[in-house]
């Protein structure tokens, strides 16, 4: 069947895609004197993120986050009674966060001069791309240089029946409604976070993770604070365990499982809903590269050079498409390298180090060397940890349970690698990072005065455990010293 043609569109820079890498290439490529075209396929640009990702999550999980606070006020003599949840004005509300910054983003193109086409876009040639949608003819977009940032999508497993009861995170952030059993399928952050979201709203939280622990690749000294706090929490967490089948019946979804946790492999389990969360897959099949000659591999991932350029020399990449870790905020720094290459200024990407949140509660951070990496790599490091135990800031908040490590290199004392699991750990974990791109070394993190009480000091006093200069606690070494020797 053929489509209607409207008039071939040009542009010095043609964007794939409007989420955060999308629309950050495009507006830095305006500002810096291109014609630039921007495709998306939603109405709305911000892509997942934006839309039915990152901000609406965090959103839900504000609500989340004050449901428990007020239910641990007690412990303080302040009783708020049983919260009342309106579950369409929390749903308004979050929309309206939405809402917000999409309009803004829609008013930052119009005054850049960025033209916005909205349809699903496919390359033709390595110099042009054909937009279609059924709401208006295919449009041909040419172009001098493309930067594809198409993204990925919510990853599926192979037994899942066809079922409404079986939710994406995007689906699940729709909050529809609050089922009474709800079974995740992955214990990685975007599970984790779900699984904080509709338990404070009120559902019963069963995780089933097929490796050995939750958020596989963060530190498990990090990742036993969250679980000890998630077991007292959830009504079960199994980790080394997998489904073997799921029956979709009109009195819930049966769900049997085998492993270490599992119960009775013949014993099925009945949930109202269930949430798969098992990942994301890059959107780098969909997107025609063929007709362009770019190369994809069998994953659907674009790789790129430091300068965010495919095999191809006029076409870019950035985002979820050209590999882990799949992050907005890495995203955004590519796109920025890609639009400032193309305008021919000198850029690369090279950071020393990209962090991840988990916003669970409590939060997990981390950035640069893990522990985890170090030992499986052979590379010596020394560590500093601070326990919030200690902390007079974490004790008046009544969130003790957190920890503040710091990996450094032996003979130079420089910063690798940074940890944190408590309150606010995403907030913290910047600090780490600034240190790590700029050199910082052990005693640069003691020696920087940090105000007091607050969460920010542990990270000094992580840096003051490794130098040996510890007023807060005993110093590693000390005949009475509860802090064992660090390496």
């Amino acid at each position: 069947m053929s489509q209607n043609l409207s008039e071939p569109i040009n542009a010095q820079v043609a964007i794939l895609g409007g989420g955060p890498g999308g629309y950050t290439a495009a507006f830095r490529a305006a500002d810096l004197g291109k014609k630039v075209v921007l495709i998306e396929r939603y109405p709305n640009l911000g892509g997942v993120c934006l839309n039915v990702g990152c901000i609406p999550s965090k959103a839900l999980l504000h609500a989340a986050e004050l449901i428990n606070d007020a239910a641990d006020a007690a412990r303080l003599g302040i009783n708020f009674g049983q919260p009342e949840i309106d579950l369409n004005a929390l749903r308004a509300s979050k929309d309206k966060v939405v809402k917000k910054l999409t309009q803004g983003l829609t008013a930052l193109a119009k005054r850049r001069k960025v033209q916005i086409i909205h349809g699903h876009g496919k390359f033709v040639t390595p110099n042009s791309i054909l937009v279609t949608s059924e709401a208006s003819n295919a449009s041909t977009v040419t172009f001098d240089n493309a930067i594809v940032a198409c993204g990925s999508t919510a990853a599926s497993i192979p037994i899942l029946p066809d079922d409404p009861r079986i939710m994406n995170s995007s689906a699940a952030l729709a909050l529809a409604d609050i089922p009474k059993r709800l079974l995740i399928i992955g214990g990685g952050v975007i599970g984790l976070e779900m699984a904080t979201v509709y338990h404070a709203l009120g559902a019963q939280i069963d995780i089933v993770e097929m490796q050995p622990q939750l958020i596989w690749g963060c530190d498990r000294d990090l990742v036993k604070i969250l679980q000890q706090q998630l077991d007292k929490r959830y009504h079960s967490i199994m980790t080394e365990t997998k489904i073997t089948k799921i029956v979709a019946n009109t009195d819930g979804l049966w769900v049997n499982f085998a492993g270490t946790m599992a119960s009775n492999p013949d014993t099925a389990v009945c949930y109202d809903k269930i949430l798969v969360a098992t990942g994301r897959v890059p959107n780098g099949k969909t997107i025609g590269a063929e007709a362009a000659g770019v190369h994809v591999t069998a994953n659907g991932f674009v790789p790129v050079d430091k300068h965010q350029r495919t095999n191809v020399k006029n076409i870019y990449a950035v985002g979820d498409v050209v590999g882990q870790p799949m992050l907005a905020h890495k995203a955004v720094h590519e796109a920025k390298v890609a639009a400032e290459v193309i305008a021919g200024q000198k850029a690369l990407f090279d950071p020393l180090a990209i962090p991840v949140v988990a916003y669970t509660d409590p939060e997990i951070a981390w950035m640069g060397l893990t522990e985890t990496a170090a030992k499986e790599q052979g590379i010596a490091y020394e560590k500093g940890v601070f326990p919030w135990a200690a902390s007079g800031r974490a004790l008046g908040m009544g969130h003790e349970e957190g920890l503040t490590k710091l990996l450094f290199e032996p003979d130079s004392k420089r910063i690798l690698g940074a940890g944190i699991v408590g309150r606010n750990a995403g907030e913290l974990i910047g600090e780490t990072v600034l240190a790590l791109e700029l050199g910082a070394n052990a005693e640069d993190l003691g020696l920087t005065i940090h105000p007091h009480p607050t969460l920010s000091e542990t990270l000094a006093f992580a840096a003051e455990i490794n130098t040996g200069s510890i007023t807060d606690l005993l110093p590693p070494g000390s005949a009475r010293s509860s802090v064992k020797k660090l390496r």
